[in-house]
């Protein structure tokens, strides 16, 4: 995974995170909600980039 990636997916895995507490604290379900669908989100593609960094280090292994 590039350092872009980690970056960016860090960045929107915060920012959900952030939603998620204003929502709580603003009592607001919906920013709550889509704060925590943000960051699931964020983590999602966190672990997809880890698979594909996984995979690429196995091949260069099998390639040695």
């Amino acid at each position: 995974m590039g350092l872009g990636d980690k970056i960016g997916n860090k960045a929107e895995e915060v920012k959900g995170k952030a939603k998620e507490k204003v929502g709580d604290a603003t009592d607001n379900p919906e920013m709550h909600a889509e704060g925590k669908g943000e960051k699931y989100q964020a983590e999602a593609k966190q672990v997809g980039e880890k698979m594909k960094d996984v995979g690429h280090d196995a091949k260069d292994d099998l390639d040695r």
